[in-house]
């Protein structure tokens, strides 16, 4: 009996060390860890039984318990494996149910009745065996077996128990075989179980990657032994064609082959974990593509592999650079746009290289485009492009910025002295061009363009600024005819700057009142009495001090606020006639000047009146100057105008006769009662030509029945010309600046008749006389300041 004991004992850890080794290599054999530790404790049984058996007293209770104990977590062990190997897991409350149920049981019969204890656990033995039978049956060969082995290992042990200890050597013999067969056949399911779930996990990488639209490709002993078929698409390579190894492309270089060569021992080895990498390829089409790959190691059939996901970033990359390009360059002549401008200068401004930049504008586009339609224009604007292509030499670059408005871009020799000479040439180059006609399908016309120049870092050291720059010259360069170049100069951009201030902050300035009035005197040819006041209006802006009406009356103009600019200004006379003659000052009429958009406005008339009547101001209180531009530009509106004003009793003057195309025409054409000549004809006095135009005028006037006054008088000697000449009055520093309100009435209260301080003027042969009247022009533009000034005695 005892070699028996000693073998089961043997078969029962060799087999339970199987089942748990194998288990430790296979962790999602669960069954494995149970059964394992299952036999495992049964190998302790025989030596327990031995020792029961020829022990007394202590000896064989302790045994006894020993052996129920090795009984019983066998047996437990052994229902949780099976359980499992059913796909019967059972919860963890049933196990400890399980667990009492037995120590109740075994805690109840053994030290009562041992014998009743052995066929209590040989009865559940069979039953654990019976149930693994009944789940196991309809599973693979090997389970089934499984599934009768445990029910014979169940009934062998009722061979003790039947034929008594004849018995207990042939069940011990009869367990060995069967527990070792029963080893045998759970590692078979086992790994065949492992097998097999293998085999699924494959299958489904292999319906998981053939619906990918990533290439995969499974690289193996220097071939690929698996392509999914993205993989094939990419490549153009249809089953069974093969897909070609990375490193053996005939396409790469000899560096990029050994290089991938190399990656793919790193990979396969374990020298690198992941690898990722791309590149331009060539398809068995010819056709190149763009591809990106990562890979890494994966075992396959039993061997290290290299897995590859093959990405064809071809489209995306064409996609991306199909719309970089539509960002960066203009759609109609293919030219780069202003955004490529911009991020060349600020490149080329960062790298502190000297270059030119050359701003183009076509002159009198919009002609084409009315005259032809935007069809037409568009072609000329492609015609232009091409033909500036041609003419322009690398490595100057030419881009398109806007409607029609185009840009060359010149590298300048390091240190070269001449940078502007070079820029010139270029645009002598350009100016050449256009000599030619630019030819469309139906048309051949001759353009010009206007072009500004400017250098880098001379003329700025950022983009925008060399652009505006650029861009300013550019305005200045449209006041010459033709194909003009102008280089350009820090002065440009201040009077843009200063010209975008005044618009910006006009409407403000309007609705605070920031607009203030100064006088400046007029004094008879002949006996220099005072005979006005011309209001010049300044803009007393918060922060910037007086702004020159030069800044601020064209951009009231160019932004329509010269209506509401030119109500204030007349409301603001009046109020200051209204004024004066409250405090009892002798009154002259006052001159009040108005812009051309002024003088096209119907209401223009009603609105003066409306004033005047407003602050209770007379006709005789007041006259209005209209400009020679104004009158000649819009002959009837201004006639219709003067007309309105003559019917309300006010006196009406043309202002700067000789500063435009003056006609002597306008004068008999017109309703007038004085002319203003401007200091054009004036400054060249005592010369004789220059006499001779004013007395031509003078006498035209005079047998008009009209005033002349001379404005810009400055010297003495200009004053005697223009006296003998036949002028009436006389305006200009030469007899006083513009004075403020309270100056102003200090005037005309000393030179009011009858007061004794009367204000003295300088007359013809040193003679002296008092000064009357006011005259107010409110869009003069005197740049001088607010300071008063005494007349020159």
């Amino acid at each position: 009996m005892l070699p028996s004991l000693l073998a089961n004992t043997l078969v029962n850890l060799t087999v339970g060390l199987a089942l748990v080794m194998v288990w430790r290599t296979h962790r999602d054999q669960q069954f494995l860890h149970a059964l394992g530790l299952s036999t495992l404790m049964q190998a302790m049984a025989p030596a327990a039984f031995a020792v029961w058996w020829h022990g007394q007293g202590a000896v064989a209770a302790a045994a006894a318990v020993m052996l129920a104990v090795a009984g019983g977590g066998s047996l437990l062990l052994l229902a949780l494996g099976v359980a499992r190997l059913a796909g019967r897991e059972p919860s963890v409350r049933t196990r400890w149910w399980a667990v009492l149920g037995l120590l109740a049981l075994y805690g109840a019969l053994v030290p009562l009745h041992l014998r009743a204890a052995a066929y209590a656990h040989a009865g559940l033995s069979l039953l654990v065996g019976g149930l693994a039978a009944r789940w196991l049956w309809r599973g693979p060969v090997a389970e089934r077996l499984s599934g009768v082995l445990l029910v014979g290992a169940g009934a062998v042990q009722f061979v003790f128990l039947i034929v008594g200890e004849h018995g207990a050597g042939w069940q011990a013999a009869l367990g060995t075989v069967l527990r070792a067969a029963l080893g045998l056949s759970l590692l078979y399911a086992a790994v065949a179980r492992s097998v097999a779930a293998k085999r699924h996990l494959r299958d489904q990488y292999l319906r998981m990657t053939e619906k990918s639209h990533f290439g995969v490709v499974v690289i193996q002993g220097g071939e690929v032994v698996y392509a999914n078929s993205a993989a094939r698409q990419i490549y153009r390579r249809p089953a069974p064609q093969p897909i070609p190894v990375p490193w053996l492309s005939e396409h790469l270089t000899e560096e990029d082959r050994r290089a991938a060569h190399q990656r793919h021992l790193d990979i396969v080895s374990g020298a690198v974990e992941h690898a990722a990498w791309g590149g331009p390829r060539t398809r068995s089409d010819g056709r190149r593509m763009h591809l990106r790959f990562a890979s890494w190691r994966i075992d396959w059939d039993g061997r290290p592999a290299e897995q590859v996901v093959v990405i064809d970033d071809t489209e995306h990359r064409d996609t991306t650079a199909a719309l970089l390009h539509q960002a960066t360059h203009d759609s109609l002549t293919g030219l780069p746009n202003r955004s490529a401008l911009m991020a060349q200068l600020a490149q080329w401004c960062d790298e502190a290289r000297p270059f030119a930049l050359l701003v183009m504008d076509v002159d009198r586009f919009q002609l084409f485009n009315e005259a032809h339609g935007p069809s037409v224009g568009d072609g000329l604007l492609c015609a232009l492009g091409a033909a500036l292509r041609e003419a322009v030499p690398e490595p100057a670059q030419l881009l398109r910025l806007g409607e029609d408005e185009f840009a060359l871009l010149l590298p300048l020799n390091d240190g070269a002295a001449h940078a502007a000479g070079q820029a010139r040439v270029l645009a002598e180059r350009v100016r050449a061009r256009l000599r030619e006609p630019l030819v469309l399908p139906a048309h051949r016309f001759y353009v010009d363009v206007s072009i500004g120049i400017a250098l880098h870092p001379e003329m700025a050291a950022q983009p925008e600024a060399l652009l505006r720059a650029a861009q300013a010259a550019v305005h200045a360069a449209k006041r010459i005819p033709g194909v003009a170049v102008c280089m350009a100069d820090p002065v440009f951009e201040r009077g843009s700057g200063a010209s975008l201030m005044a618009e910006q902050g006009l409407r403000a300035g309007l609705r605070n009142e920031e607009f203030v009035l100064a006088f400046q005197p007029k004094r008879g040819a002949h006996d220099g009495r005072l005979t006005g006041f011309e209001a010049l209006v300044r803009w007393q802006r918060p922060g910037a001090g007086l702004v020159s009406p030069a800044d601020f009356i064209p951009a009231a103009e160019r932004t329509g606020l010269i209506g509401p600019l030119g109500a204030l200004i007349l409301d603001k006379a009046c109020a200051q006639v209204a004024a004066w003659q409250r405090a009892g000052v002798a009154l002259v009429p006052v001159a009040v000047n108005v812009s051309p958009l002024q003088l096209l406005d119907e209401g223009f008339a009603a609105l003066v009146a409306h004033t005047m009547a407003a602050h209770g101001v007379t006709p005789a209180g007041l006259s209005i100057e209209i400009t020679e531009s104004a009158a000649v530009a819009h002959l009837d509106d201004a006639r219709q105008r003067i007309l309105e004003l003559r019917a309300l009793g006010l006196a009406v003057s043309l202002d700067d006769f000789g500063a435009g195309i003056s006609s002597l025409n306008i004068l008999r054409s017109l309703p007038l009662q004085a002319v203003k000549l401007d200091r054009l004809l004036i400054d060249p006095l005592p010369a004789p030509d220059a006499v001779a135009v004013v007395r031509a005028v003078c006498q035209l006037a005079g047998a008009l029945g009209m005033t002349v006054v001379a404005e810009g008088v400055e010297t003495q000697a200009q004053a005697d010309a223009a006296r003998d000449a036949g002028c009436d009055e006389l305006q200009g520093y030469h007899f006083g600046r513009p004075l403020p309100p309270a100056d102003a009435e200090a005037w005309m209260r000393r030179a009011a008749p009858g007061t004794a301080a009367a204000v003295p003027a300088q007359l013809p042969g040193g003679t002296t006389a008092a000064m009357p009247a006011l005259a107010i022009c409110a869009s003069s533009l005197d740049l001088t300041p607010l300071t008063p000034t005494a007349p020159t005695r």
